[in-house]
């Protein structure tokens, strides 16, 4: 899949989709571990999907989209993959609380892998849920970490940004305080950790 060949792309000035490091990493994940069930937050117009589904010929993507316009040139770009993809437009906060009381009834709605790559200062807001929804020997994967190197940086954030930056670092704080995930992270890019659930699961 080619990022210019993507129906929509014309339309932005700027385009949020995976850097070409962070894409590596991504596939090379999804190679490794073998994901059958794979969890997006942010679809964008679907590049990420493109690249995970193509990655892997029996992987299935539920990929979540907030703007309406997004989801419409999105079901475009990725109409190739037909059932193998759902993509679903609405609240993504929404469709994990729908989606953690399901785990709940059933382990087997768990997903084996969750990429998530939508609005930053939701991170910390979103991650119980997905804590809940990840499957044990499962990866939790956050692109964007960094927050154009703000979260890292010593003194005076301008105050539009200060709310993201503290959630982001919340949010890499709560990922080292879980002694049911493994995490690493790497800061090439604008950042990105890579979390696996352990597979006999430490409640704290």
């Amino acid at each position: 899949m080619k990022k210019e060949e993507l129906q929509g792309v014309g339309n932005f000035e700027y385009l949020p989709m995976i850097r070409p490091q962070t894409q590596k990493l991504l596939v090379d994940l999804i190679t490794k571990y073998k994901p059958a069930r794979l969890l997006e937050i942010g679809t964008f117009l679907g590049y990420s999907s493109g690249v995970f589904l193509e990655t892997d010929p029996n992987l299935t993507v539920t990929t979540l989209e907030k703007e309406e316009a997004n989801a419409k040139f999105a079901a475009k770009n990725l109409e190739k993959f037909g059932s193998r993809v759902q993509i679903v437009q609405g609240d993504a906060y929404d469709f994990l609380q729908k989606a953690a009381l399901l785990v709940r009834e059933d382990k087997d709605a768990t997903f084996d892998f969750i990429f998530l790559d939508g609005p930053k200062g939701q991170y910390i807001k979103y991650l119980p849920l997905l804590r809940e929804l990840l499957s044990p020997g499962g990866l939790l994967v956050a692109d964007d970490i960094l927050f154009h190197g703000m979260v890292e940086q010593d003194g005076f954030v301008k105050h539009k940004h200060r709310s993201i930056v503290q959630h982001l670092r919340d949010f890499r704080e709560a990922l080292r305080q879980y002694e049911d995930f493994e995490t690493q992270f790497y800061d090439f890019e604008d950042g990105v950790s890579v979390s696996v659930k352990k597979t006999k699961n430490i409640a704290k």
